[in-house]
């Protein structure tokens, strides 16, 4: 019996011509699932780098790390490969309306038992976002997506102590980790109130917080990232604004559209 694979694009991406033979080495090697590598296809403005940055930090421990630990990669909306069969199986009963099929799909393949490969030599171009009021619609939907299906970590976590499934335990502890600048904010505010409590726990937050600039600069060192993209990070603060006006916006996010535009013929505007 033929079996038939899909893969999943974005309509303005780009991708490397071994693309297809990269991802078929892990469906040949008995894999169902495969997440690709998304690389920046634009680096034009201080927040196209600021949102590749953030996409090299999640592929390498959402995706290489977390795979290499024995669990599953995240999926990221594009890049990504199924058999049809699987595909069928996982969202052909579901009526999904808005944001987040990745998330349900995601979900729905690892609590079938299912690994997600993450084949790092698959790569895909990413237009990423330019401009701030683009940001600001994009992120607003990410993040009511988040709130939404972040629930699937504790059902994914409870099959994994139950069945003593390995992938399905850290993936749902993956699931439950909130968007990257809300984990900051709320670690500030935590470190803030430490430093009138507790001077132990300020010093075990203050460490926390290298550990994780260290581990940031290594994804992006590892990922080989560009020289913008590490000149652009001067811009985070700003660019964590953007993402708190878009948490603002979170409840209306569905009627938002968030098709990249592309806006490489125009002056952008750039973060200050």
């Amino acid at each position: 019996m033929t079996l038939y694979r899909i893969t999943i694009i974005d309509s303005d991406n780009l991708v490397e011509p071994d693309y297809l033979d990269q991802i078929n080495m892990y469906f040949e090697n008995g894999f169902s699932a495969v997440q690709g590598l998304r690389k920046p296809k634009n680096l034009d403005t201080v927040i196209a780098c600021l949102d590749a940055a953030r996409d090299l930090y999640y592929h390498f421990f959402s995706g290489k790390i977390l795979f290499e630990a024995g669990s599953s990669a995240t999926l990221d909306g594009s890049g990504m490969s199924f058999t049809t069969i699987l595909y069928k199986d996982c969202l052909g009963h579901l009526d999904i309306v808005g944001a987040g099929f990745d998330k349900i799909l995601q979900k729905e393949i690892v609590q079938k038992g299912y690994r997600i490969a993450f084949a790092e030599n698959a790569i895909v171009y990413d237009e990423k976002t330019s401009r701030p009021d683009q940001l600001v619609k994009q992120r607003a939907r990410w993040i009511n997506t988040w709130f939404r299906y972040f629930k699937f970590g504790f059902t994914l976590i409870l099959n994994g102590i139950i069945r003593f499934n390995w992938n399905q335990f850290l993936f749902g502890v993956v699931l439950l980790r909130p968007p990257l600048f809300i984990f900051l904010i709320l670690s500030i505010f935590c470190l803030g109130i430490n430093l009138f409590i507790s001077p132990i726990h300020t010093f075990i937050w203050v460490i926390s917080f290298l550990f994780f600039i260290i581990g940031f600069f290594l994804a992006l060192i590892k990922s080989k990232a560009d020289n913008r993209i590490y000149k652009s990070l001067k811009g985070i603060p700003r660019f964590m604004y953007m993402q708190v006006l878009s948490l603002l916006r979170m409840k209306s996010a569905n009627e938002i559209s968030v098709a990249t535009l592309h806006f490489h013929d125009k002056k952008i505007e750039e973060l200050k």
